[in-house]
């Protein structure tokens, strides 16, 4: 059988069930990533676990998104993770080292290996023909234990490359392309492969902002082959060693098939607040702005870089536009140093940034109320960037760039002939690696003690689901609704990520202000949601903090697949609505009520929601395993040593 490369890659690390669309089945992982977001949990959840040690053939903890010390709260969660880190034997990356997927991907990625990791963007490093991908952060802890991840068997979407990219056409506009036509639930339960002679006109970065934004589509994961490209991108990052050539088959069947002939893309940008809302350039030129943010995990290369500083050379950014530099990795910032590229930038006006999240996590950079700022982060939902009523827009370096130049939204084709001969390659990658923290394997390292300061709280424990419910629906939301609308990150909240029960005070705050104290007086209630409930991040932090305010059960059109497993992890009941009509009939405050669970659920039957006066249709479609961590109250309890895999 003439097999895709993505079901090689399945293949491969298949420990349990059986290569079926839509079947879960259970894969191996050899390595994992966690970020100082969603890895304060993971290493808690660790201690709830009983972990010793990490099973994992190489797990790493990156310092990236909480990088402001306004007060003690951030500071004193770099020092537990870096204790965690020593005590579990895990790499180590302190703050300032860079973004965690460029990084993980110059110092650790190997072609062919499967990776996990707690943020959805972890599919990033699929450019290197990695099986990469997002999941919560207990999920990812198990993995770190030795467990098997668990996902439905996703359908393998084929994606032919032909031609070469034009003049002003980058790989950011690739995958914008893939969301204008598909939108931002488009690749739901379905791995992008890439494949055809296009790709190899793409270097192993531009493969990896095409890569990073899968998760924008929704995806499982994307997977490029590893090739002559990929060997280049190891050689210069000092790890030959670790190349092999991958691809699909000859004639490989894909499940779903589309073609993106990149010579006849043109400049493309996201406009607020969508990274599905996608136009050309042209259509919407003229539009003032206040800001250009270039770099970050979707655009994290020195290309990226360089190409803005050839494009400001001797020219200087008007005042009213605020240019926002943010190297992405150590390697970055140092090769930018020892060139003229960095100078060009800041004599144009440019703002250095430190190497990390910075502005696209909301840590700063906020722009200015209504203002409209474009930026090459990978989402622009409402609020995300730190101001509610932002407007911020997705788009390519050189769009950023022609726009800051002209103060308002611009094609870069304008401009002329593109800068020719931009530099590409980073040599000193090995640099940043050197300075990573080996994980000492000794009885001194495994007897850490946690450095706990006082905003690090333990987890919540959970009730078991009970047979019968009979709660209110507490909050109706609409489609779309992205996990940073149910909880916000940036500067105000996410220092409080290792404090569950006070980061829950901010749920739902951007979609009504009032369901937190709400939430709390009421006690067990319900959710109705719309359609990809959940999408964008995978901060577990938006399951778990409606969970510790009660929250028992959500009912949706649809959900994100991260978010959702998230809510089963806690033991929330997912649920969805038979008939997407019946979202209609449910109100907030209707009393739902839900008799002989544990059975049905167990059956796999659908349920009937009684309203009082009628009753609906609802699915659940969960895995034997799944049922039953819902109806112990969520997964998280100790592993026996003798359980693990």
């Amino acid at each position: 059988m003439r097999e895709t490369l993505a079901r090689k890659l399945l293949g491969q690390h298949l420990v349990g069930g059986k290569l079926q669309q839509g079947l879960e089945i259970g894969l191996k992982i050899d390595q994992t990533l966690t970020q100082d977001a969603t890895g304060t949990l993971v290493m808690l959840e660790l201690e709830r676990l009983g972990i010793s040690r990490v099973r994992t053939q190489l797990s790493a903890q990156y310092v990236d998104h909480n990088l402001l010390q306004e007060d003690f709260k951030n500071a004193d969660d770099h020092l537990f993770l870096l204790s965690a880190c020593r005590r579990y034997g895990v790499w180590f990356s302190r703050p300032g080292q860079g973004v965690s997927h460029p990084v993980h991907m110059e110092s650790f990625g190997v072609p062919g290996d499967s990776l996990l990791g707690s943020d959805s963007h972890t599919c990033a490093a699929g450019a290197l023909g990695m099986l990469a991908m997002g999941a919560g952060g207990l999920e990812v802890a198990l993995a770190m234990a030795g467990e098997p991840f668990y996902v439905a068997t996703p359908a393998i979407w084929g994606v032919k490359l032909t031609g070469s990219l034009p003049p002003w056409v980058s790989a950011k506009d690739v995958i914008l392309e893939l969301l204008r036509r598909h939108g931002v639930a488009g690749g739901l339960h379905r791995i992008l492969e890439y494949y055809g002679p296009g790709v190899e006109q793409l270097d192993a970065w531009d493969r990896h902002v095409i890569a990073n934004m899968g998760a924008e589509l929704g995806a499982t994961a994307s997977v490029f082959p590893s090739d002559h490209r990929t060997r280049e991108f190891l050689e210069d990052a000092g790890r030959p060693e670790v190349y092999r050539e991958l691809h699909a088959d000859e004639g490989a069947n894909y499940d779903v098939e589309d073609t993106i002939a990149l010579d006849r893309l043109e400049p493309l940008i996201a406009k607020p607040s969508s990274p599905g809302n996608v136009v050309p350039v042209r259509d919407v030129e003229g539009e003032p702005i206040h800001q250009a943010y270039i770099g970050s995990s979707a655009n994290p290369a020195l290309r990226d870089l360089a190409i803005a500083a050839r494009m400001v050379q001797g020219l200087r950014i008007p005042e009213q536009v605020s240019f926002d530099i943010n190297p992405a990795t150590r390697s970055v910032l140092m090769a930018l140093s020892k060139s003229k590229l960095l100078s060009s930038l800041l004599e144009a006006g440019a703002r250095l940034h430190q190497t990390g999240c910075n502005g696209c996590i909301g840590m700063g950079q906020a722009p200015g109320t209504s203002r409209n700022s474009l930026r090459t982060v990978p989402r622009n939902f409402p609020g995300r960037s730190g101001t509610q009523d932002d407007r911020v827009w997705l788009c390519s370096p050189e769009t950023a760039t022609a726009s800051a130049l002209r103060g308002s939204i611009t094609d870069p084709r304008r401009l002329g002939e593109a800068p020719r001969d931009v530099v590409r390659r980073v040599e000193q990658a090995r640099v940043t690696r050197r300075l990573l923290i080996l994980p000492e394997d000794s009885a001194e390292a495994r007897a850490t003690q946690l450095v706990k300061g006082p905003n690090i709280q333990s987890l919540p424990q959970f009730d078991p689901l009970p047979d019968s419910l009979e709660i209110p629906v507490l909050l109706k939301v609409g489609d779309d609704v992205s996990t940073d609308e149910i909880l916000s990150a940036g500067a105000r909240v996410l220092p409080f990520r290792s404090n569950i029960d006070r980061i829950a005070d901010f749920a739902f705050e951007a979609l009504d202000a009032e369901y937190a104290p709400r939430a709390r007086r009421t006690g067990p209630h319900a959710i109705v949601a719309g359609s990809n409930y959940g999408q964008g991040s995978s901060r577990e932090h938006a399951a778990l903090a409606p969970r510790h305010l009660g929250l028992v059960v959500v009912i949706a059109k649809s959900f994100a697949r991260i978010h959702r497993q998230n809510l089963i992890n806690f033991g929330v009941l997912a649920l969805k609505l038979g008939d997407a009509g019946d979202y209609d009939r449910l109100q907030v405050p209707d009393i739902i009520r839900l008799r002989g669970l544990h059975a049905a659920l167990r059956s796999r039957a659908p349920l009937d929601v009684d309203l009082g006066g009628h009753k609906l249709r609802v699915i659940h479609d969960m895995s034997e395993r799944q049922i039953e961590n819902v109806l112990a109250g969520g997964v998280l309890r100790p592993i026996a040593p003798a359980q693990l895999a």
